[in-house]
């Protein structure tokens, strides 16, 4: 498929760059787009069908996915007060360690379809598809280009790392979306103005608000990491908008402003709410949703200061990982995102000096620029942030990979007649060949032939590149189509291959199995199934004795059971569906409840068992609440084992 989608025509410095929509006349114009050819329908549609078949079948292999957020979205659709807040349990004991915005939309859909993986995986899976279709049309716009649209959601499609999350549960699928949707309707914004400026219709500062708004949202997905996105829109509207400098900072002041409504009302609402009458904010410390954001989720994060936390402060990277400039080409890291990153950089820095000469306004640099910041500000943190750090939040990182290569890559393509550009596209086929090379070397046994293809096809298509201008057209689309393929080859195999292997755990990782491990709890190896057999990072498995016994008399109390750690008490709870009381949050370190408190529920007949193990054991940081509460079951009730786990009937008070 060629990059090419009509003849160029000379534009004008205010024009922005792409095919004059003039010309064409064997153009067909569908849905008022008069720049898209004839198969560019067809092609996005077997591009988001292809979508749809890599991101849902076989979805439900996975179970549960991770069962800490399954079974906050399970206890959401028996509990609209569990649904605002957050809660692990219908009864809100506690809340996830997050905000709630992504168990929403698993908690409704549940609560539509019953319980099960299909009805809290698949609405993933459609954010997947929505953000892939949502990235193609914001390049093609950009570009005025179908193929530039399809190559940048394909690459997004096509991530390993992205197809992981887009069958998982966890909340990074939905603010990928979000984040996508606020960098389309900046870009709609600076579009406005220039239209404003014609004297055509445009409203620049509903899109700017709609943009906040959805950085808001995001916000309320996954917290600070939001924000990663906001230099990026800021200051791609400071540079491109055409309107005065004074006009550009309120339009962005009154943008923010709807960020923090949009991101705001609910950390109001629940620092306003009595806390006697709410869930305890997980991952706290101090039953604050403000400290959540700003310490453990937070700066705590970046500085590797982070109170609750496991695994912290044990070396570079807090024990998460060696920091530094190349972390993300690493072992652990390299195959799930960083087959097309060398290649983005190099078309972004590209693409920069190829529009040095355009208006400030034009919207093909605006797209550089702000998928460009994207990129750098959010590998830039990833990069060096000493907190927790897993592989799997370089999700982040794709749609600004996809958005590049689809620019830098048309752009270059546009202007082949230059040897410079020319060079530039050889020399970047050959980089991404070199280092899909590399990164497939370490894992030599999965598909051995195949980093020979990508290394020869990538290296003979790179040469016909560097005199792609000495080329007939025919053999240049060939030349091109080859390059694409080859430069696709290897992470699609990886995310073949991802979506065909059932993920569980709290850790998951995509690509085939290496020797590498996640960091920082020496985690089953990559891209294997992580199947739960209870404990802190994987949810527990509950026996048909044991659900029997949490479903007896369930009615008669408000909690089934407790149990220290969100995963232990979340396999009890999915399996009998009655509120299992998770002791300390999501790593049994958080203050809640208190030994008295606990005490008070059982004297109050609140509580019917409590599960022994979980958590981490003596390991919890800042933590006696659970080992406490531990200690004081332990000699007071009687223990029974029921299919091996140790059982404490508390039904009886305090005996």
């Amino acid at each position: 498929m060629s990059l090419q989608t009509s003849t160029l025509a000379p534009r004008s410095p205010d024009r922005p760059a792409g095919p004059d929509p003039r010309s064409g006349p064997t153009r067909r114009a569908w849905r008022g787009d008069p720049d898209d050819p004839a198969w560019a329908r067809p092609a996005l549609l077997v591009l988001l069908v292809g979508t749809g078949v890599l991101y849902l079948w076989g979805l439900g292999a996975s179970g549960w996915a991770n069962s800490f957020y399954a079974a906050a979205a399970q206890a959401g659709s028996e509990s609209w007060k569990a649904l605002l807040f957050g809660a692990s349990d219908a009864a809100s004991s506690i809340t996830v360690d997050k905000t709630p915005m992504s168990l929403w939309f698993m908690a409704l859909s549940v609560r539509l379809f019953g319980l099960s993986s299909w009805s809290i995986l698949v609405p993933q899976a459609l954010m997947g598809i929505a953000s892939v279709g949502l990235l193609h049309a914001t390049v093609r716009r950009t570009t005025r280009s179908a193929g530039a649209g399809l190559l940048a959601g394909a690459v997004l499609a096509l991530t390993p790392v992205a197809v992981l999350m887009f069958r998982f549960d966890n909340p990074d699928a939905l603010l990928v979306l979000l984040l996508i949707g606020s960098v389309a309707a900046t870009l709609r914004a600076v579009e406005s103005t220039r239209a404003r400026a014609e004297g055509r219709p445009g409203h620049p500062v509903r899109w700017l608000v709609l943009g906040g708004a959805l950085v808001g949202c995001a916000f309320l997905t996954k917290m600070l990491q939001a924000f990663l996105v906001l230099p990026a829109v800021a200051a791609v509207y400071l540079l491109a908008a055409h309107t005065p400098l004074g006009k550009r900072v309120l339009h962005l002041l009154i943008a923010f402003a709807s960020v923090l409504v949009a991101g705001g009302w609910w950390v109001a609402l629940v620092e306003l709410w009595p806390a006697s009458s709410r869930p305890y904010i997980g991952g706290s410390q101090t039953n604050s949703v403000l400290e959540l954001t700003l310490g453990y989720n937070g700066l705590g994060r970046l500085t590797g200061d982070e109170t609750g936390s496991v695994g912290g402060n044990a070396g570079p990277g807090g024990g998460w990982g060696q920091t530094g400039i190349l972390r993300l080409l690493d072992s652990e890291i390299g195959g799930q995102v960083a087959w097309l990153l060398p290649a983005a950089l190099v078309l972004l820095t590209a693409g920069l000096w190829f529009t040095r000469r355009a208006a400030r306004t034009d919207l093909v640099r605006a797209g550089l620029v702000v998928w460009g910041l994207w990129l750098v500000v959010t590998a830039s943190c990833f990069s060096f942030m000493a907190g927790i750090f897993h592989a799997y939040y370089t999700v982040a990182l794709a749609p600004a990979i996809g958005a590049l290569i689809g620019i830098g890559a048309w752009l270059l393509w546009q202007r082949r007649a230059s040897y410079a550009a020319a060079l530039v596209l050889s020399g970047t086929v050959s980089l991404t060949a070199a280092f899909g090379f590399f990164l497939l070397e370490r894992t030599p046994d999965y598909l051995p032939w195949l980093k020979w293809v990508v290394a020869v096809l990538g290296l003979a298509s790179a040469l016909l590149l560097a005199g792609v201008r000495h080329l007939p057209r025919a053999f240049a689309l060939v030349a091109a189509s080859t390059a694409l393929v080859v430069s696709l080859a290897a992470p699609a195999a990886y995310a073949v291959t991802t979506a065909a292997t059932p993920h569980t755990g709290s850790i998951p990782s995509a690509g085939p199995s290496s020797t590498t491990g996640p960091r920082g709890f020496g985690g089953p190896p990559q891209g294997t199934t992580q199947r739960a057999t209870g404990g802190l990072l994987d949810g527990s498995t509950s026996t048909a004795a044991m659900t029997a016994l949490l479903r007896k008399d369930a009615d008669t109390y408000t909690w089934a059971a407790a149990a220290v750690g969100s995963n232990t008490a979340a396999g009890y709870q999915l399996a009998s569906q009655e509120p299992v009381m998770a002791i300390g949050g999501f790593n049994g370190s958080a203050p809640s409840p208190t030994l008295a408190q606990f005490q008070r529920y059982v004297a109050d007949g609140e509580i019917h068992y409590f599960i022994a193990g979980g958590g981490f054991g003596g390991m919890n940081p800042g933590g006696g609440t659970s080992s406490a509460i531990t200690s004081w079951v332990e000699s007071t009730f009687t223990a029974t084992s029921v299919d091996g786990v140790t059982v404490y009937d508390l039904s009886g008070g305090v005996q």
